[in-house]
């Protein structure tokens, strides 16, 4: 009886039943202000934002499945990305990317969406560091 279980079933869920994923994809964002156009600066708030995600998430990177950064266009100094790898986040895809020139946006912001893997009940929690959190005063979680 190749399949089938003790009590006679094969292991099939029945006709319209949804069993929910043990794990799931999620995504969180976040936000820091670096202080200048200096990559020590950049670095510094980059490193900040993400210990900040990865411990309010509790993420390890084997979880962690790609991570993209933005930057307004004032900051060019460093890659963000570079930050990411010092905290260990050597084997997570990562990309740099330019933010929309929005007139009267907020100068030197780096943001972050971060994609990782799960428990299906995870809540995930987005963080806005100092001045960022200007960005999004409807998260209040993310304070």
């Amino acid at each position: 009886m190749c399949g089938v279980t003790e009590n006679g079933s094969n292991g099939e869920l029945p006709l319209g039943a949804h069993q929910p994923p043990a794990q799931r994809l999620f995504a969180v964002r976040g936000a820091v202000q670096a202080e200048e156009n200096e990559a020590s600066s950049i670095l510094a708030a980059t490193e900040e934002l993400m210990r900040e995600l990865i411990e309010r998430n509790r993420l390890e990177p084997e979880a962690m499945v790609s991570c993209l950064f933005t930057t307004t266009d004032d900051l060019d100094a460093e890659f963000p990305a570079v930050a990411a790898r010092d905290l260990g986040l050597t084997m997570v895809p990562l990309m740099c990317c330019r933010e929309i020139p929005v007139p009267g946006s907020m100068p030197r912001v780096i943001r972050v969406m971060l994609h990782f893997y799960a428990p299906a009940e995870h809540v995930p929690i987005h963080v806005y560091v100092g001045e960022a959190q200007k960005l999004r005063t409807d998260l209040e979680a993310a304070q």
